[in-house]
């Protein structure tokens, strides 16, 4: 705990992990186009939809997505029946997800400098595979955990359920100040292609990849450096807005069905929503937006008069990894910090915003803080 700042709450480490096969938007373009053979107009709606979702790579656990169609199961052609079953990616989320989310863990702690046996809080999201005993439990044993771990799983809650369980770990640590809480998401959305049947289910197969995230919620000490001060944030369930998002469990993976409205919906609401996050405050600097699809970050640039280098890390993420579910605003937090901390930025003010069923909102206000390396230093360092 900082004697000197009680009050600060703040992501001291990140890290993210990635599978190991690339997939580039031409080629999963090429298998969706070839499986509709038989149904060229909504081939051609496929081409036109992942040429312009904003995605130029993505990354996946499943190889098969590389090789030619007959050998892709989760793109079946014509009447192929051999399309794997709900359990069949269950086993294999199982078998993916643990060595991504030690991989991101271990990077999030040597960034944050802090040791396994200091964490008391681990906080586990996906919404893309579930078993038990879980990942939470696993991590405990793979990486020398302490077994009283207070252990927070977060499953089912969509894409927002990244920023909700930083702001979850803010509220642990506001109420218990020595708490050391490590954020863990995994989600290998590619294990949920479906058939396509009709142009909806074009729009999820446009955009999603997999990859793993994690992050440190802490007290910072003197001599932590580049970290994200965490500040006020809520979630908000928009109006009318139930049936425009949904995610169930299917026989032959999730049924993922995303409404063409919701960019809309969020320029309709969200000025409102964050003229109350930001309560009369001057907007600030940076902009955290969950890269749900090029049309959400769209909508909110339009609808905050934001410029276009203020929506650039959330661009570049969509264009690089494709929308990665939970794990897609710490990417973006990430590469923001990243990009202040190479450009020896002073302490800079934040917004950060993720979307999932409910339609929710989840908004958090931050600040960049460079370092903290003297107690008059951080008297004077920007507070949220």
């Amino acid at each position: 705990m900082n004697p000197n700042n009680p009050s600060d709450i703040a992501i001291l480490g990140m890290g993210t992990a990635l599978p190991a096969h690339r997939v580039a938007q031409p080629e999963i373009t090429g298998l969706i186009a070839a499986s509709l053979h038989d149904r060229p107009d909504l081939a051609r709606f496929a081409k036109r939809i992942f040429r312009s979702c904003g995605v130029e790579t993505r990354y996946t656990v499943e190889p098969s997505y590389l090789g030619p169609l007959e050998e892709c199961r989760y793109i079946p052609s014509g009447e192929q029946s051999d399309i794997p079953t709900t359990r069949e990616r269950m086993d294999t989320y199982q078998r993916e997800a643990l060595p991504l989310a030690i991989q991101a863990a271990e990077e999030a702690m040597r960034d944050a400098q802090i040791s396994p046996e200091a964490i008391t809080h681990l906080i586990t999201v996906s919404c893309t595979g579930q078993y038990l005993p879980g990942l939470d439990v696993q991590l405990i044993q793979q990486m020398g955990l302490s077994a009283r771990v207070n252990r927070l799983p977060l499953i089912f809650q969509g894409c927002a359920a990244g920023l909700k369980a930083i702001q979850m770990a803010r509220d642990v640590v506001q109420g218990a100040p020595s708490s050391q809480v490590l954020i863990v998401c995994v989600e290998l959305c590619t294990l949920h292609f479906q058939p396509v049947q009709d142009r909806e289910a074009l729009f999820a197969a446009s955009f999603f990849g997999d990859a793993a995230s994690a992050s440190i919620v802490g007290m910072p000490e003197i001599g932590h450096r580049d970290y994200l001060s965490l500040g006020t944030g809520y979630s908000v369930l928009l109006p009318d807005s139930t049936a425009d998002m949904t995610w169930k469990v299917a026989d032959y993976g999730y049924d993922l069905y995303l409404s063409p409205r919701i960019p809309k919906l969020l320029g309709v609401h969200l000025e409102e929503e964050l003229g109350l996050l930001l309560n009369n405050e001057a907007p600030p600097e940076l902009w955290a937006i969950h890269p749900g699809g090029r049309g959400i970050v769209d909508s909110v640039q339009e609808v905050m008069h934001l410029r276009p280098e203020q929506t650039k890390y959330s661009r570049d993420i969509l264009r690089d990894y494709g929308n990665l579910s939970s794990n897609t605003i710490l990417f973006v937090l990430q590469a923001m910090r990243e990009d202040m901390k190479m450009r020896e930025e002073l302490s800079t003010k934040g917004v950060a915003m993720a979307f999932g069923p409910g339609l929710t909102a989840e908004l958090m206000k931050f600040t960049y803080v460079p370092a903290v390396t003297s107690v008059m230093e951080e008297q004077d360092h920007v507070l949220l």
